[in-house]
């Protein structure tokens, strides 16, 4: 894949590593030899950085020969939906201890009589109250009571309470008092891990903001521990150079602030996934793409439009009734549970559902043979022949075709009276159904034609599915990059320094003092650069994007609206009121060009621009793949034609302009990719799969 790079601050060898649910994958880029280096583990929920560990052992690679480590992990999001982080506290304003079980109260189902709204992370006996009170625009109304906070302390040690998060209302047009209370409970608590809602949001909305902070505070010890215990380790491994985390918004921060923030790296292995897709694209010449990964646990989806990531300011952990908003940016990503290791079960009624829960790296599906006894999609695909059982994984890992088989007799085929085939293709396909819905949810509720997209399909089961997906939702493209299954850590080696800032500030856009805005941002930026200016490595440029918050007059939500910079030098009202009609006409499918606006916040990122591995292109050949890449024939289900002897090829050996017409095997170490009957593939001078879906049905 890539084939070089320069900057002489970056080191000859950058080590990616992205922890998953159920596999850890590493990507190695060598720059003084011109090769990319991969690896490929089980996860090892017990001590994560084993499963790192061997990721780079069996990428031929060590830790001290590196240079640079970059990190994106599953941690911290899997510490919220599973519930298992720190035992937590809540300090707010006297008067507003409700403010975070209240919430919105968003009653999507309105007649369901069984709803259940959203379940804080913090009890309400647990959520304490201080005097202190700000006026809206930050002034001080009531001075903070620094004794009262004298005398929670002596309340928190006795409740063993393990992290603090500190909410006051309106801070973020004045911390002062936040910061004062951090302060004295630091000094006061030093083995408790303290946070405050500045230091991640300076946005108004006093439930996403209390949200933010309380999971930042949940989730803050064990992410704590964990990116020490990797940072020890590495070291003790010979490991000198720098270690930088990914953020959800796909770019990298320092150690130090993960740390510290880390609710920030909540997205940190799906951002990765989107920006390889981002790099991919600038290759191919392409502005527009879909980027679908499925892994073991789910699938997940990121939309590439005119050449960028879409992001977004916020973000939704959970179901949307039960959702716990986080109010930083992060990519637009929409997600569901279904992976390879999904798990497929008969509910009463007979119906059959499959995930979210997933078998994990242990057990494991049945087929992996370390007990796991209930079906699951890998199982599924194994017992349909789409699934090698003796070339998973390179060959490495054997796995159980009479243990799959088992699992799905006893738990799906008999109790819904069907054979084991038609139990494993009905799996399949309503796997293929519910991934839509993460391509739609980033797509078509956001106003954007899916159907106009091409589909990058990565992870390790992405191949497996992506046509059946793409036809679900009327995609006629799908690309297959290279080391598919290694896809989020090769994103890594494509991301770049960045620091994300917003401040709330309403006024309408009739209103909007240029001058003033120019200082606002100026000191944002600064603030920025000062940050990238501080990190190891030293990137190549630093950009500036900024944008604005904005929505009609009497509206309550705002769409963000990148402008350019020179809209705002010249003063261009107009322009700007332009660019919010036509986002708002995308996302709604309505604008009010004769309505005025106002600006709700004030957003610019700051971006420090590393040098990137290159793109290595494959040898050319002619349309009949070369006879070393056929590697046989394997008995394949297919909707539409049942089992049929289905050739199978080696990915490795495929050449440029190679073509295979469906139905077909493509394999690789850690993927296969399924190209199913009527479709057609062929091979680009980057050694990409270029998928064109015929229009039958999956």
């Amino acid at each position: 894949m890539p084939s070089h790079s320069s900057g002489s601050d970056l080191a000859s060898l950058r080590l990616a590593a992205d922890i998953g649910g159920t596999f850890t994958d590493v990507a190695a880029f060598d720059q003084t030899n011109k090769r990319l280096l991969l690896g490929k583990s089980l996860s090892t929920p017990r001590a994560m950085v084993e499963g790192i560990e061997a990721g780079v052992t069996k990428a031929g690679t060590k830790f001290s020969e590196a240079g640079l480590f970059l990190h994106g992990s599953t941690v911290a999001i899997n510490t919220m939906l599973e519930r298992t982080g720190a035992k937590t506290a809540l300090v707010t304003t006297r008067g507003f201890r409700d403010v975070y079980e209240i919430g919105r109260i968003n009653r999507p189902d309105a007649y369901n009589l069984f709803f259940q709204k959203h379940v804080p992370l913090v009890p309400r006996e647990h959520c304490y109250e201080v005097t202190e009170r700000l006026f809206a625009d930050g002034r001080v109304r009531k001075p903070l009571d620094e004794g009262e906070l004298h005398a929670l302390a002596d309340v928190l040690k006795r409740e063993k309470i393990e992290a603090v998060a500190i909410l006051f209302l309106h801070c973020y047009r004045n911390p002062a008092h936040e910061l004062r209370a951090k302060e004295i409970l630091q000094k006061l608590l030093p083995e408790v891990f303290v946070t405050a809602s500045h230091e991640l949001s300076q946005e108004y909305r006093e439930f996403e903001r209390c949200s933010t902070i309380v999971a930042n505070a949940f989730v803050g010890p064990r992410v704590q521990r964990y990116l020490t215990e990797i940072g020890e380790r590495i070291k003790g491994e010979g490991f000198k150079g720098t270690f930088l985390v990914v953020q959800s918004t796909g770019g990298l921060f320092e150690l130090d602030k993960a740390r510290d923030e880390c609710i920030r790296i909540l997205e940190s292995g799906p951002a990765s996934g989107v920006i390889g897709t981002q790099a991919l694209c600038h290759a191919l010449g392409m502005d527009n793409a879909i980027a679908f990964d499925m892994g073991g646990t789910t699938a997940k989806a990121g939309v590439i439009l005119n050449g960028r990531a879409l992001t977004t300011g916020h973000a939704l952990i959970g179901s949307y009734d039960r959702a716990l908003p986080i109010q930083v940016p992060t990519i637009d990503i929409f997600e569901v549970g279904t992976g390879g290791g999904s798990i497929a079960r008969v509910e009463h009624g007979g119906a059959l559902h499959v995930g979210p829960r997933s078998a994990g790296a242990e057990p494991g599906p049945a087929c992996y043979g370390r007990g796991g006894t209930e079906p699951t999609i890998t199982d599924a695909n194994l017992l349909l022949g789409r699934l090698g059982a003796d070339r998973f994984l390179g060959g490495e890992m054997k796995l159980d075709v009479a243990a799959a088989e088992r699992a799905m007799d006893e738990r799906v085929a008999k109790p819904l009276g069907l054979s084991p085939t038609d139990a494993a293709n009905g799996i399949l396909r309503i796997a293929a159904t519910k991934m839509s819905y993460a391509v739609k949810g980033v797509t078509t509720e956001r106003g954007l034609d899916a159907g106009s997209f091409a589909l990058v399909a990565y992870g390790g089961a992405g191949p497996l599915h992506a046509t059946a997906v793409a036809r679900e939702i009327g995609i006629r493209r799908v690309i297959i990059p290279r080391a598919p299954g290694h896809f989020s850590a090769f994103g890594m080696l494509f991301s770049d320094l960045r620091y994300d800032f917003v401040r709330t500030w309403f006024l309408t856009l009739e209103e909007v003092d240029f001058a003033a805005f120019e200082t606002v941002f100026g000191e944002l930026e600064e603030e920025g650069r000062k940050a990238i200016a501080a990190s190891a490595i030293s990137p190549r440029e630093v950009t500036v994007q900024r944008a604005l918050d904005m929505r009609y007059v009497g509206q309550e939500h705002s769409v963000t609206v990148d402008i350019p910079e020179d809209h705002f030098r010249k003063g261009d009202r107009k322009a700007i009121k332009d660019l919010f009609d036509a986002v708002h006409a995308q996302r709604y499918g309505t604008s009010a060009p004769d309505e005025p606006a106002e600006i709700a916040s004030l957003r610019t990122t700051i971006t420090g621009i590393v040098e990137k591995p290159g793109l290595e292109r494959i040898a050319a050949g002619d349309a009949t793949p070369p006879k070393e890449a056929e590697t046989g024939t394997r008995r394949a289900f297919f909707q539409e034609a049942g089992f049929v002897d289905t050739p199978t090829f080696a990915r490795a050996a495929l050449l440029a302009g190679n073509r295979i017409q469906g139905p077909a095997l493509i394999e690789e170490h850690a993927s296969t990719t399924v190209v199913l009957p009527g479709d057609s593939v062929e091979v680009d001078a980057l050694g990409n799969l270029n998928i064109t879906i015929s229009g039958a049905r999956a």
